[in-house]
């Protein structure tokens, strides 16, 4: 008993799974010298004194039915001189002599049965401790790099964070210690297999979790959010609360929190925008940091067709069209920029009326999006100087 309560403090498994695997393991070693190898032989254990006794088991089958396994069937009447009362499918058991002498073989047939039974449940406890935390944030330390493949200590196990859940162009080395977000969680012959990942979209929000509090409480929530990972996020943010500002929030005083969150990510930029229930409106913001002159929508078939001025063309497409890719993204609509239907600012102002009493459609959403913010972190320290 002694060694049982070792191994419960050790492993930190359940007493009671110790002591049923113990069980086991001594009726197979029972089974290999004093019985027969289909028969099922179990040892009951007292929990306090250690001592044990051997039973066998038999199922209770019906009477007309062929029986598979005499060793260890009964039919259904005989089972009812033994205990009356008893049911189909309920178990009956009897006592086998004791003995305690084993041999080699026996005792190396339960050792392997103990192990077996152990192993199986430290890998049930480290999948369900893992299993709840999955989609949460972990700081731990690179172990191993195997090609295109990083094996992550997590303490109990290892964790894989294959190619594609890593930031491009982000050097990694052994005994780094980062934060990686668990992704996936699965159960193989193996044992538990736990993908971890720094490029996913989650990751950016539970890094804000970690470093806007208004955020984890849920006062701020995060609408939407568009990533390629190592370049550039978009993220969108709205509250219920009118005193309180969601993309000042996010930022901090003198840039504090999205400093920590650039800290993590390296050279990625972000966008933080306001969020508008409005799908103009957010089309707008989305397209940030161009200015936009005028948005036309097609609900039916979810596309949007966006004007610029001829000067905003390059930052309203962006670099290989990652602008306009991510806003679509944020709003769910598809977006046309047609260059045919570009306007240049010098066209729209004629040249008898002064440039003040010129309004565009949007200029109301223009000022709107003053409130959206983008993002780097050499930008942020500057800021912070």
């Amino acid at each position: 008993m002694a060694a049982i309560n070792q191994i419960v403090d050790e492993k930190g498994i359940d007493k009671k799974i110790v002591i049923e695997a113990l069980e086991s393991a001594i009726g197979a070693a029972y089974r290999k010298d004093y019985g027969k190898p289909r028969q099922r032989i179990k040892a009951v254990i007292d929990n306090e004194t250690g001592n044990f006794e051997i039973i066998r088991i038999f199922e209770v089958i019906e009477n007309d039915v062929e029986m598979e396994n005499e060793e260890a069937q009964i039919f259904l009447k005989d089972a009812k001189k033994k205990k009356k009362g008893i049911k189909v499918g309920d178990e009956i058991t009897k006592k086998l002599p004791y003995h305690n002498e084993f041999g080699r073989i026996a005792a190396q047939t339960s050792k392997q049965v103990i192990i077996q039974r152990l192993r199986e449940a430290e890998r049930d406890i480290v999948l369900e401790e893992f299993k709840q935390k999955e989609g949460e944030l972990i700081s731990a330390t690179i172990q191993q790099i195997e090609g295109k493949n990083i094996i992550i200590n997590l303490g109990k196990t290892n964790g894989l964070m294959p190619g594609s859940e890593q930031i491009p162009g982000e050097y990694y080395r052994i005994g780094q210690r980062m934060r990686v977000l668990i992704k996936n969680v699965e159960d193989t012959v193996r044992g538990p297999k736990i993908i971890l990942s720094r490029s996913d979209e989650k990751f950016i929000i539970e890094l804000f979790k970690l470093e806007v509090p208004e955020v984890q409480s849920e006062a701020i929530d995060i609408k939407a959010i568009a990533r390629e990972a190592g370049s550039r996020t978009k993220i969108a943010v709205a509250t219920k609360e009118e005193s309180l500002d969601p993309v000042g929030s996010c930022v901090g005083q003198k840039g504090a929190r999205i400093q920590a969150i650039l800290a993590e990510i390296g050279q990625e930029k972000i966008d933080i925008i306001l969020w508008d229930d409005d799908p103009k409106n957010l089309i707008v913001n989305s397209m940030s940091p161009a200015e936009i002159e005028k948005v036309k929508l097609s609900n039916k078939e979810k596309r949007a067709t966006v004007i610029v001025p001829e000067d905003q063309l390059s930052l309203a497409i962006g670099k290989n069209g990652q602008n306009v890719r991510l806003a679509s993204r944020i709003s769910g609509y598809e977006i046309d920029i047609p260059k045919d239907n570009i306007k240049s600012k010098k066209k729209e102002i004629p040249v008898t009326q002064k440039p003040e009493a010129k309004e565009t459609e949007l200029k109301k959403l223009s000022d709107k999006n003053k409130q959206k913010k983008v993002f780097t972190k050499d930008k942020a320290e500057k800021k912070e100087k």
